[in-house]
C-alpha cells in the first residue's frame, strides 16, 4: 500500500509499524528497512523543509519527523541497546553475573571522592595514599580521573579499598557522573570553613541517582572558622542525616593537612560497605569492566586505566574497550609495578591497545583478536555516524540563502593528554551559547601531542588547534608557524572556555547603537563664499564635535539625516569640539537648507560590547 504522493513521490505506508535505527543513520539506511528508494525519502524531506542527502547522517528528530509523515514509527536505538545488540551478534553479553557460587569471592569497595572545587578532595587522597597529585595539577584543579588502591586495617584485618578521584571543576560534570556509576560508595568532601556549595549538591545528586551509600568527610577542620556542626545541619536539608542525629549517614571530621581523622574515614568506608553492600564478584567468568581513563604514552603507546568489575584480567587477553582493541601486553598498578593479573575492583593500567579509549567506555575480553577488531570497527562506525549527525547543523529552506551567503563557523581541533579531559573540554565548549549567527564545530579530537597531520587538517579547513597539556611536535610546529595556523596551549580548562567564547563573540557581526553627543540651536545663518551656508549656533546640550554625524530638526521633524559636521569654528578659529553654553559656527558640508531656530543634533555610532 502506497502513501499519498509527496511532490509526485510515492512511499510505502507503514501503518504505524516500528523501525529501529541506530543513531546517525542515513536515509539510505531507512530506505533499506522500509523497502523504499532513497531518492524518494530525500524528496519527501525536501517537501518537509529539510535538505539532506541520501548518505548523510540524520539526527533523531528529523528521522522521527519523516517517519510520522509516511506512517512509520521510527525508534532511534540508545547507545546501550545498540551496543548490547552488537555484542549479541558475537554471542557476548556485558554486565551479567554468571557461574557457580564457588567462583565468587569478596572484593574491595570502590570509592569515588566527590565534592566542590577547592574543598580538598585531592589533598585528602594525598593524605590517604601519601602521594602528591595536587602539585602536578595546573591551578590545583584535578583535570582527569585517577584510580588507586590502598590497604587499610579494620579489627586487625587488612582490607583493600579502591579510590577513584574525580575532577572538581564544573565543566567535568559528565566525568563525575560516570564516576558515580562505577562506584560502590561515595565520599562527599565538604570544607568545614566553606559549607555546602553548588558542586557539592551536584555531586550529591549524582551519588543519589546512582543509589550508592554516602560517607561525608568534613574536611579542613583545622582551619580557623571551621564549623562541622553547620555542615551536618546543611546536609540534613538534602536528605543526609548524621548518625549522631538519628540518621544513617556517617560523618567523619578530617584534616587532609594534619592527617587527623584519616583512619576514622577509612574505617567508616569499610563499615558502610559491610553494613549496606554485598561486595562479591565472580573471578572466573570472562573479564569485564569500565575504562576510567585513557592517555597516549610516548614510550608505551595507548594506555588505558581500567577498573575490573568481574572476572580476572590477565596478560595476553584479547580485549576490546569502546572502539579500541588489542592484546594485553602488560598490566601495571598505580605505581607502575607489573602485575600478572587483576581481580575485581582492581584498577590497572592496560598496555597494548591500538588506540586510546574514552573515559566511561566498557571493556570486555573475547576469545580471539579477530572478534575484538570486528567489535571495535563496528563501534567506531557507530560513533562516527552519531557524531556526524549531532555535529551537522540543520539547514531549512527558509534560511538556506542566508547560510549560503555567510557561514560564520569556528572550527576546532582538540588534542589533550588524556581522553577524559578532551571529552570534557569538547562538551564544555559545545555548551557555549553566543548567538544563532555563529556556530562551533569540533572537526577532530584526539589524545597525544599535536602532529603534522593535525596541522594539515587545520590548513584544509581554517581551524584553530587547541592543545590541552600537550605541545606540538617539531615538524608540526614548523608547519604551523610557516602557514600561520593558530595553535593555542592550555593547562586549565576554564581559560580555554573563556578564550573560545571570546573568539565566537568576535565572529559576530558588530552591533551598533546611536549615542547622542550634543544639540545646537541655529541663531543665525551666514553665507560663506566657496563653503555655503554656515549655522551660527548656541550649543544647548552636550558637545558638538567636528566630523561627527548630524541630523537637522525643524519644528520637531527631521529634515535631513546622515549629515556630517564638516567644519566647526569659534569666532575665527577652527575648533575640534564646542561644549554646552558656547556659541559656534557649524558647517554641514554641501547641505545648505538651514534656517533660524533649526536644531542640529550630533551623534556617533558606538559598537555594543558582546556580553
Amino acid at each position: 500500500m502506497a502513501a499519498p504522493s509527496m511532490g509526485g513521490v510515492s512511499l510505502p505506508r507503514g501503518n504505524g509499524q516500528t523501525v529501529r535505527l541506530p543513531r546517525g543513520a542515513s536515509l539510505t539506511d531507512l530506505a533499506e528497512r522500509i523497502g523504499a528508494e532513497p531518492a524518494a525519502l530525500v524528496t519527501a524531506l525536501f517537501h518537509l523543509g529539510e535538505m539532506i542527502t541520501a548518505t548523510q547522517s540524520v539526527n533523531d528528530e528529523t528521522l522521527q519527523l519523516l517517519g510520522a509523515e509516511i506512517g512509520w514509527n521510527i525508534q532511534v536505538v540508545s547507545p546501550e541497546d545498540e551496543d548490547r545488540e552488537l555484542l549479541e551478534t558475537f554471542d557476548l553479553t556485558f554486565g551479567d553475573e554468571e557461574g557457580d557460587e564457588d567462583d565468587w569471592s569478596t572484593r574491595p569497595p570502590v570509592v569515588t571522592v566527590m565534592g566542590h572545587v577547592d574543598h580538598g578532595k585531592t589533598k585528602l587522597l594525598d593524605a590517604i595514599r601519601n602521594a602528591n597529585v595536587v602539585a602536578r595539577e595546573a591551578g590545583g584543579i584535578t583535570q582527569h580521573i585517577g584510580a588507586y588502591q590502598i590497604v587499610s586495617e579494620l579489627e586487625g584485618e587488612e582490607r583493600p579499598i579502591t579510590f577513584i578521584d574525580t575532577p572538581g571543576h564544573e565543566s567535568f560534570t559528565a566525568m563525575r557522573a560516570r564516576g558515580a556509576k562505577v562506584t560502590d560508595i561515595v565520599v562527599l568532601v565538604v570544607a568545614a570553613d566553606d559549607g555546602v556549595m553548588p558542586q557539592t549538591v551536584e555531586a550529591l545528586n549524582h551519588a543519589q541517582a546512582a543509589e550508592v551509600p554516602i560517607v561525608v568527610a568534613v574536611n579542613k577542620i583545622d582551619k580557623e572558622g571551621a564549623n562541622p556542626a553547620k555542615i551536618r545541619q546543611q546536609l540534613t536539608e538534602y536528605g543526609l542525616v548524621a548518625e549522631e542525629y538519628g540518621g544513617d549517614t556517617m560523618f567523619v571530621d578530617v584534616s587532609a593537612t594534619t592527617r587527623q581523622g584519616i583512619d576514622d574515614l577509612l574505617a567508616a568506608i569499610l563499615l558502610t560497605a559491610d553494613a549496606s553492600l554485598d561486595l562479591r564478584a565472580n573471578t572466573e567468568q570472562d573479564p569485564q569492566g569500565v575504562v576510567i581513563e585513557g592517555k597516549l604514552d610516548k614510550g608505551r603507546g595507548p594506555v588505558a586505566t581500567v577498573l575490573v568489575q568481574r572476572g580476572t584480567l590477565r596478560q595476553g587477553d584479547s580485549i576490546v574497550a569502546g572502539d579500541a582493541y588489542g592484546r594485553v601486553r602488560s598490566l601495571l598498578d598505580e605505581h607502575g609495578n607489573k602485575l600478572k593479573e587483576a581481580l575485581p575492583a582492581r584498577p590497572v593500567q592496560v598496555v597494548g591497545l591500538t588506540s586510546v579509549p574514552r573515559a566511561g567506555d566498557t571493556f570486555l575480553v573475547v576469545e580471539e583478536d579477530r572478534v575484538a577488531r570486528q567489535i571495535a570497527d563496528r563501534r567506531q562506525a557507530r560513533i562516527r555516524n552519531a557524531q556526524n549527525a549531532s555535529m551537522r547543523k540543520r539547514i531549512s529552506l527558509e534560511d538556506l540563502d542566508a547560510a549560503l551567503k555567510e557561514n560564520r563557523q569556528l572550527n576546532l581541533i582538540i588534542k589533550g593528554d588524556n581522553s577524559g579531559t578532551v571529552e570534557a573540554l569538547e562538551e564544555a565548549l559545545m555548551k557555549i551559547e553566543v548567538s544563532d549567527d555563529v556556530s562551533l564545530r569540533v572537526i577532530h579530537r584526539g589524545v597525544g601531542s599535536i602532529t603534522k597531520s593535525d596541522i594539515d587538517l587545520a590548513l584544509a579547513d581554517d581551524v584553530i588547534v587547541l592543545g590541552f597539556n600537550v605541545r606540538a611536535e617539531g615538524q608540526a610546529t614548523e608547519l604551523a608557524n610557516r602557514e600561520g595556523i593558530d595553535v593555542r596551549y592550555y593547562s586549565v580548562i576554564y581559560q580555554a572556555i573563556d578564550e573560545i567564547e571570546a573568539a565566537l563573540k568576535g565572529m559576530l557581526k558588530p552591533e551598533y547603537e546611536e549615542v547622542q553627543l550634543g544639540t545646537a540651536e541655529v541663531r543665525e545663518v551666514f553665507r560663506v563664499p566657496r563653503i555655503g551656508n554656515v549655522a551660527g549656533s548656541l550649543v544647548r546640550s552636550g558637545t558638538i564635535v567636528r566630523n561627527s554625524k548630524a541630523r537637522l530638526i525643524r519644528d520637531g521633524a527631521v529634515v535631513a539625516d546622515n549629515l556630517t559636521v564638516e567644519s566647526l569654528r569659534r569666532f575665527k578659529d577652527d575648533a575640534t569640539e564646542v561644549r554646552e553654553g558656547y556659541e559656534c559656527g557649524i558647517g554641514l558640508g554641501s547641505f545648505n537648507d538651514i534656517k533660524v531656530d533649526d536644531v542640529i543634533e550630533t551623534f556617533e555610532m558606538r559598537e555594543i560590547p558582546r556580553t
